[in-house]
């Protein structure tokens, strides 16, 4: 590699981790403000699911056509465009005063996130084609990607307490504009010269089926899950994702190649990429407000309690990246999803105890070091079991699986830890069931700190958390032995090292 290879590939790589740097603390130190965005905006609870929702399902709406665009016009010109636009969207979100433009910021940011981070993956297997180069690049960006979320919750916190919730949005204005000058300087152009049309009626039908799930699990409890509404929500979902599944039969240039899904390592890897999704992810929306109302932490006490399940993300990329150069990577992906599933298991197990941070807190370690052997493990096992012009595709058939199973579960777990409250407040304390009290649930599951007063009420949200333990902790198991039995019927149990 001459010299002026090594240093384009070493400003490329700089690009890369800082845009992952960005999307890393854009996931794990907003959590830490809802709270302080319910207070001074007057947001419900379905506002706040929806300031984290709205923001995934803006990825899914997209990743897949900015998969087929990068593919076509250029993987460069893509990814600057998207640090470009979520620089501005991210100024957006600072600046406003209204949740309902909050949300709609949050969406904006959500597309351009999904351009920078479909680029980040496909840039990283095109410019580093060396086994051990491509290995070490994956990694160094599942390091600095987890260090973002490591420090999130802290610097999230920190914004807080020094300065102002704005914060957590405006820094990323000033990461932007270097992580632009870095990418014009290092990133090499990269295009796929088969592809040809954008997959229109692809784009529309898995947008529509998504929003309709995610709607359905939100409003499902207002509107009844049994009512003509709802069941024409749901019903809707299911025609769009059964158009979709049909649009891509028929395309001749598909946004997702189900024949890729022969192949049993990118089945059994996007398996684990749902996995993920299905429990560690949608729960750190969440537990912020289990750490500050059901275990009494102040805002940076808060934030230093996050890293424990955040921050082993920093540190275990690398440990898996080795793993699965020794071992299958059918091995490494259902291990880390395990893991998780043990860190579920006593956080559930610490929410039952009269000293409930004993085990709350080493679960949270265990969920992250089961995080950081799956997701950059996933990530490359499913751009190594395609040619290198179907990177693309294989990225954005992860992004979706990813963004599709976290927007459904932000809104299911929002569903079942207000369902929870409302069963331990109806139980012990004799409260009949009405709109009222899920009004109240729902303020309660906010962190409402002026309606979460009081032993009882706060034993309601421990018990709502409980539920949502056991079923992140359920799912995430059935999900690792699912993605275990797709990996171990590869015919011929080939080895599969990345």
């Amino acid at each position: 590699m001459t010299v002026t290879s090594l240093r384009q590939g070493t400003l490329a790589l700089a690009a890369i981790c800082l845009s992952a740097l960005m999307l890393g603390l854009e996931i794990s130190s907003v959590p830490p403000i809802l709270s302080t965005v319910e207070r001074v905006m007057g947001a419900s609870f379905r506002q706040l699911q929806w300031v984290m929702a709205s923001y995934t399902i803006a990825m899914t709406t997209i990743l897949m056509a900015v998969g087929t665009l990068a593919d076509r016009y250029g993987r460069k010109r893509m990814f600057t465009i998207g640090i470009v636009a979520f620089g501005v969207t991210s100024l957006v979100c600072g600046l406003t005063g209204s949740a309902a433009v909050l949300i709609v910021a949050r969406f904006f940011q959500g597309m351009s996130a999904a351009m920078m981070l479909i680029c980040q993956i496909a840039i990283l297997s095109t410019q580093f084609r060396d086994g051990r180069e491509r290995g070490a690049a994956f990694a160094w960006w599942g390091i600095v990607f987890g260090a973002g979320l490591g420090f999130g919750p802290i610097i999230g916190g920190a914004i807080l307490a020094l300065a102002s919730w704005e914060w957590v949005f405006l820094v990323h204005g000033v990461l932007a504009v270097i992580t632009y000058l870095l990418s014009r300087a290092g990133v090499q152009e990269s295009r796929d010269p088969h592809a040809k049309s954008l997959d229109v009626a692809g784009i529309v039908t898995l947008s529509l089926a998504v929003f309709c799930l995610v709607l359905f699990v939100t409003q499902g409890p207002v509107l009844g899950f049994t009512s003509w509404s709802a069941l024409g929500i749901i019903g809707l979902s299911v025609v769009s994702f059964a158009g979709f599944i049909v649009a891509e039969k028929v395309s001749k240039r598909p946004m997702i190649d189900f024949s890729a899904f022969k192949s049993h390592h990118f089945s059994g890897a996007l398996l684990g990429s749902m996995g993920m999704n299905f429990s560690f992810w949608p729960f750190i929306i969440y537990l912020p407000i289990y750490f500050h109302v059901g275990l009494g932490y102040d805002s940076v006490q808060t934030g230093l309690a996050l890293l424990a399940y955040t921050l082993p993300t920093l540190f275990v990329p690398m440990v898996a990246e080795r793993l699965s150069q020794r071992y299958q990577s059918g091995i490494v992906i259902p291990l880390g999803l395990s893991v998780i599933g043990v860190g579920f298991v006593l956080m559930k197990i610490g929410s039952l105890s009269t000293q409930p941070g004993s085990l709350i807190l080493p679960g949270c370690v265990l969920a992250g070091i089961g995080l950081g052997l799956t997701n950059t493990t996933v990530t490359n096992t499913v751009t190594a079991s395609v040619s290198a012009d179907r990177v693309g595709m294989a990225s954005g058939a992860d992004t979706s699986a990813r963004m599709i199973s976290l927007a459904f579960n932000i809104a299911l777990m929002g569903c079942i830890l207000v369902e929870g409250i409302i069963t331990h407040l109806r139980n012990t304390l004799n409260m009949p069931e009405s709109a009222s009290l899920r009004l109240f649930a729902e303020k309660i599951a906010a962190g409402d700190s002026q309606a979460a007063a009081g032993d009882g009420i706060t034993a309601a949200l421990v018990s709502g958390f409980g539920s949502v333990m056991t079923y992140g902790a359920v799912s995430v198991f059935v999900l690792a032995v699912s993605s275990y039995l797709v990996f171990s019927a590869e015919p011929g149990r080939r080895e599969c090292k990345v």
